[in-house]
């Protein structure tokens, strides 16, 4: 269990605390949205989970195989619906990877990309495709 405790700033800015680090994060509303947009609102946390979370899973599997990922980036697009009730539309993710194309585990690593938490917690509707592209 982990504790993350969010204190409304006012101006439409949270201020989050990590409780196992004391790490904190700020959050703003999106300009679009009435706020300033300083910094990652909401739904672009959880755009940035959803990398992360991916790339993280697949280094869980790399590290088990003694495969090296260092480099690997993940870039999300994120789109909110056009009508009410706003919400994230879709997600869309290309992880580009340190390996060549035909790498033995490359299966086993997208699997893991696919089986991530974050993507598992998603909405149905969500648009949440993922493009790897491997570089190696």
């Amino acid at each position: 269990m982990v504790s993350l405790a969010s204190t409304y700033e006012g101006g439409l800015r949270c201020r989050a605390l990590h409780g196992p680090s004391g790490t904190t994060l700020v959050t703003d509303a999106p300009v679009d949205n009435h706020g300033k947009g300083e910094s990652f609102s909401p739904t672009d946390l959880v755009a940035t989970a959803l990398g992360a979370c991916m790339m993280t899973v697949m280094g869980i599997v790399a590290e088990r195989h003694g495969i090296d990922l260092t480099g690997m980036k993940a870039e999300t697009v994120k789109e909110m619906t056009k009508q009410p009730p706003r919400r994230i539309a879709s997600l869309r993710t290309r992880i580009t990877v340190p390996l060549p194309a035909d790498h033995p585990q490359r299966t086993a690593l997208e699997n893991a990309a696919h089986a991530c938490p974050v993507h598992g917690s998603l909405h149905p509707e969500i648009d949440a495709a993922v493009e790897f592209v491997w570089v190696g």
